[in-house]
């Protein structure tokens, strides 16, 4: 028997040493690193055929090279594509992350019975009866899914070489392990050399794999941060569990845009596609409420239309609050900051509390304008009209700077029945629209008085 090695690694990013110590060295963290055992051989899990070998690549003028579009798998949902670029390109590997119970398995089911192409779900977290119970409650077909329940990768390659699917499913990637490395499960070790493996698998068959992944309490994908190098795309899937909405995102795709976004709605009968996202962000309220305001925002090429509800009050302790929810806290300080500095309100002695409805997050500044409008509105007790809504930034002199594709704002706004929106006054626009009344403001003065006066 050969005599195993040993190594020690850092959990938290992956670096090998050849010894433990306290602190690691790449990113700086106590107590991370563990000793793991490794066996290194010259061995390849994944075993092409004959005909899959393919010689050398030779390198190629860049004149040379056939640039022809690759041609995508359509998944059959409408936000996954939206947020991969159009669908699944053959060949890449993408990776699914998010807080446990959220919807992971369930998404990737549900599209796996839907696909026209033939897809091997494979899962080292659940039986298949399990699985059965699970995809009779989403739907009644499937005749494209093949349900594998296995953690061994050479076991998981021998099936595929049987059933020779189109689209391979793992959940998760932290079940997997591999014979070539002798630590645990879920080790910095195994999930590199697991993935090592996949990759290798997709790149020479041109199938598409996409791996669940389990996160940490902060947030991160759990694992080495070289596992989020190695795959071609990264989709985030979060949501709060009080709420029935969850959002996918795309936090890094080489064959896409990162800035889109696809809602879902999750339901009994599993996650049902979301097509026009600011009905669900708005309140369906009838009479008008002080401290609410809407803004128009976008996320990658789509248009939402958000509520802001503020509240501001006097505060009982000698230091006001500043609480956000789905908003940066530091923003909310400069806004009001600004608002004492340049309008006169005197908000430093009051708590404010701010809250972007729908339990999305959201960054765009070009809904600043709306949360000035929502503090003012809460703290002068003077209701902003339900057909009012806002798109501008807020400079720290006070100014509404412009905000990109105003006119796709506008037209979201007028399509969903809005009669003013309040827009910066250094915006082109080019296009007349009647069916909405556009007020440019310059300073934030101007908006208090067109709103308050």
């Amino acid at each position: 028997m050969a005599k195993l090695k040993t190594s020690f690694f850092c959990q938290n990013c992956g670096s090998q040493y050849s010894k433990w110590q306290g602190q690691c060295n790449a990113c700086k963290e106590w107590n991370t690193i563990v000793e793991e055992i490794i066996e290194k051989e010259e061995k390849s899990s994944w075993k092409p055929s004959t005909s899959e070998v393919k010689k050398a690549t030779k390198p190629l003028k860049i004149a040379q090279i056939d640039g022809a579009l690759e041609v995508r798998m359509d998944t059959i949902d409408g936000e996954l594509n939206r947020v991969l670029g159009g669908g699944i390109v053959p060949g890449s590997l993408i990776l699914l992350g998010g807080e446990p119970g959220i919807g992971k398995s369930t998404l990737l089911l549900q599209i796996s019975l839907k696909l026209p192409y033939k897809t091997l779900y494979v899962s080292g977290e659940e039986s298949q009866k399990q699985i059965k119970m699970r995809a009779e409650r989403i739907t009644s077909s499937g005749d494209n899914c093949y349900i594998l329940t296995e953690t061994k990768t050479q076991n998981i390659f021998k099936q595929i070489q049987e059933i020779e699917p189109e689209i391979v499913i793992i959940d998760s990637i932290q079940t997997l392990h591999t014979d070539y490395i002798e630590s645990s499960p879920g080790s910095i070790s195994q999930i590199r050399e697991c993935t090592a493996e996949l990759i290798k698998f997709a790149k020479e068959t041109n199938v598409p794999v996409i791996l669940i992944g389990h996160i940490t309490k902060d947030g991160s994908i759990a694992g080495p941060k070289i596992l989020e190098h190695m795959v071609d795309t990264v989709l985030q899937f979060e949501g709060d569990r009080n709420h029935v909405y969850r959002i996918l995102r795309s936090l890094k795709n080489r064959f896409g845009s990162t800035a889109e976004l696809g809602i879902y709605e999750m339901q009994g009968s599993g996650l049902r596609e979301v097509s026009n996202p600011s009905e669900i962000l708005l309140s369906h309220r009838q009479e008008e409420l002080s401290g609410t305001a809407i803004a128009s925002t976008l996320e990658g090429m789509r248009p939402l239309m958000i509520e802001i509800q503020a509240l501001v009050s006097t505060a009982v302790y000698g230091t006001p609050q500043r609480s956000t929810t789905g908003y940066n806290a530091k923003r909310l300080n400069m806004l009001l900051a600004v608002l004492e500095k340049r309008a006169g309100f005197r908000l430093g002695t009051k708590d404010v509390f701010l809250n972007v409805t729908g339990g999305i997050s959201v960054d765009d500044p070009a809904i600043d304008l709306a949360v000035v409008a929502s503090i003012l509105s809460s703290n002068e007790d003077v209701a902003v009209s339900k057909d009012v809504c806002f798109a501008g930034e807020v400079g720290l002199s006070g100014e509404i700077r412009p905000v990109n594709r105003v006119e796709q704002r506008i037209q979201e706004a007028e399509k969903l029945g809005f009669a003013t929106i309040f827009v910066s006054k250094y915006n082109k626009i080019a296009t007349k629209y009647p069916g909405i009344k556009i007020i440019m403001v310059s300073k934030i003065e101007e908006v208090v008085e067109q709103l308050f006066s």
